[in-house]
């Protein structure tokens, strides 16, 4: 029974495990399989998600503009009727929107701090530089986003 091609392959994903202790089962003929003991290498640690949580709020917080231009340029409304509808978001409702947004920022800020168990005063100090980035994302992707629907607008 020639046995060497399933000992290279259990040889190789024993190189892709780092930390953990694996142990030969022989099951006869069925064939090789390997029981994986012990607790499993750490991943690395990762930062705080700054940038997806700066973006997710800049959206938020011009909403009143972006959906209906995402509905326009999906087809789904006309550009006049997307023009009329954010339009009157903005004017009525963008304090609302805005507020969403920082809202939303700060929610994910601690979400992702309590996550990390780091959302204290310590953990705050530790991850200020990132807090700060998430905050300047935010800013600028509200102010793209605004340029992009002002200019859009100029054609509609």
């Amino acid at each position: 029974m020639n046995r060497g091609p399933a000992r290279a392959r259990v040889a190789r994903r024993a190189r892709n495990v780092s930390r953990v202790t694996q142990l030969r089962l022989d099951l006869g003929d069925a064939a090789v399989v390997t029981q994986t003991r012990g607790t499993p290498s750490r991943t690395r640690a990762r930062g705080l998600p700054a940038i997806r949580i700066g973006l997710a709020a800049g959206i938020t917080g011009l909403l009143c503009c972006v959906g209906p231009t995402v509905l326009a340029l999906l087809g789904v409304v006309s550009a006049g009727t997307a023009f009329v509808w954010a339009t009157d978001l903005y004017e009525g409702y963008a304090w609302w929107f805005r507020a969403g947004g920082l809202l939303l920022l700060v929610g994910l800020l601690v979400w992702s701090l309590r996550r990390r168990n780091q959302c204290s005063l310590r953990g705050t100090r530790k991850t200020w530089p990132r807090l700060l980035l998430a905050l300047g994302v935010a800013v600028a992707t509200y102010a793209a986003l605004y340029a992009v629907t002002t200019w859009l607008g100029t054609f509609a």
